[in-house]
């Protein structure tokens, strides 16, 4: 009896019934993936919207159901035409279906807020995390090696000594901009978010494999006409992802929750009681009482701070939006505000403009502020229409953005990802004198524009 047969179904409330073999079922069960349970997949979102618990294992199983319909998609449209495109053989299929289980177990706890947007860490997908994660002393490291796969997976996932070079289109299906891997966060995000955006899966109706650049397209071209239907279809999942971005993923107070962990992390770090390694075992929860744990090691100033940001975090009390510097006010600025304040070269920076308007406000009211100055990366997570697409009348297949002339409305999403980056000054103060340390942080970042005003409501 096959080991590889499906044995095992587990009932997904976004998908319905997910069948897994037995070898996905022991991958499932090894310490490093069952961690991911403990892992929120949209990390401090919770705060915002409190249905948003599921976690990276959830999205796990999902992103392994949603590649095995990309296959389907493939190997059915193969069927109906083959001329110029290759199917995905069952062996090829076991491979990138375990690819797309394993892919998010190097993400660490709040890792879109410590990695992505204040830059502490390095992200979450670089090599040495997944060759740590995957190695041969882990329990995930040892059955993959046991099925014969690590080497194809670290390929998958970029990952590798280059020794096991796949093809292109084993890791468009798992991490791709139309992939696996968004496929199921959008679903999943907008379940539980409660988010009335819906994606048609029809989207992957018309996923092929070019022959001859073994990359995964979806096929625009019909009697030499443009499937408008489709492109419609393409571009309304990447507007998806941007409205999730705008509404979910960059929601202020989520950013300022994700902040007060950030500058925990922060300043544990620079006192030299973690080191990034330090959080590739912990969960959400794990990892405050980690830094609790470790802080008491270093001064009273440090483990005091860590501490208020600990518990305030734990208790919701979030710090307030006292100055937002939009990048479609700021885009002469954005340059220099990411060159001094970015993480992890901004650390001082940061920290010696937050002591200066603390104690000017300080000053100016007599009361104690708590300031901290959040710069994201300039680049935002920005998803580019990167899948590659067959257009009518053009040899080959190519990048949907090389079609952007033609496709206005990338040019439209292209240009409102980038102006959902912000600069933000958050407080923790009385009500009462937030306007105080606005006007205060506003003259510190001159010229500059704030383009919010706090209440005192």
């Amino acid at each position: 009896m096959s080991a590889r047969r499906r044995t095992s179904v587990i009932r997904d409330p976004v998908h319905g019934d997910v069948h897994l073999t037995d070898e996905e079922m022991r991958i499932l069960d090894t310490l490093e993936m069952q961690r991911l349970r403990g892992v929120r997949q949209l990390g401090t979102a919770y705060l915002v919207f409190p249905g948003a618990l599921h976690t990276r294992f959830d999205h796990s199983i999902g992103s392994l159901h949603t590649a095995r319909g990309v296959i389907e998609a493939v190997n059915r449209n193969f069927e109906l035409d083959p001329a110029g495109s290759v199917a995905i053989g069952e062996e090829e299929a076991r491979v990138i279906r375990i690819g797309a289980l394993v892919h998010d177990v190097t993400h660490v706890p709040f890792g879109h807020s410590i990695e992505d947007q204040d830059g502490i860490f390095g992200r979450h997908d670089l090599p040495h995390r997944f060759q740590a994660m995957l190695g041969p002393r882990t329990a995930l490291g040892k059955v993959l090696r046991d099925q014969g796969v690590v080497e194809d997976v670290l390929g998958i996932l970029e990952a590798g000594d280059r020794t096991a070079q796949v093809p292109p289109y084993w890791r468009q299906i798992v991490g791709g901009t139309l992939a696996s891997d968004i496929l199921d966060y959008l679903a999943r995000d907008a379940y539980f978010t409660g988010l009335r955006l819906a994606i048609d899966p029809r989207v992957t109706g018309y996923l092929k494999v070019d022959r001859a650049t073994q990359n995964l397209y979806v096929d625009l071209a019909k009697h030499d006409l443009l499937r408008e239907d489709i492109l419609s279809e393409v571009v309304r999942l990447l507007e998806a992802r941007y409205h999730f971005s705008e509404r979910v993923y960059y929601h202020h107070a989520k950013v300022a929750a994700g902040a007060l962990v950030a500058r925990a992390v922060e300043l544990a770090l620079a006192a030299g009681v973690v080191q990034e390694s330090d959080f590739y075992a912990e969960t959400d929860a794990s990892v405050l009482d980690l830094l609790e744990r470790r802080v008491e090691k270093s001064s009273r100033a440090v483990k005091e701070r860590v501490r208020s940001l600990v518990t305030r975090f734990r208790e919701r009390r979030l710090p307030k939006r006292v100055c937002v510097f939009p990048r479609y006010e700021n885009a002469a600025h954005q340059e220099s505000l990411v060159a001094r304040f970015f993480a992890p070269g901004g650390a001082k920076a940061r920290q010696d403009v937050e002591a200066r308007i603390a104690d000017l406000a300080r000053f100016a009211t007599g009361r104690d502020v708590d300031v901290i100055v959040y710069c994201p990366a300039r680049a935002m997570q920005l998803k580019e229409a990167g899948m590659h697409v067959r257009w009518p009348g053009v040899a080959g297949v190519a990048p949907l953005s090389q079609f952007q002339a033609r496709v206005p409305r990338l040019a439209d999403l292209e240009a409102s990802y980038r102006n959902l980056w912000k600069f933000y000054v958050f407080a923790d103060a009385p009500t009462e004198v937030l306007p105080k340390v606005a006007e205060i942080a506003a003259a510190e970042f001159a010229p500059a524009v704030n383009a919010y005003r706090p209440s005192v409501r």
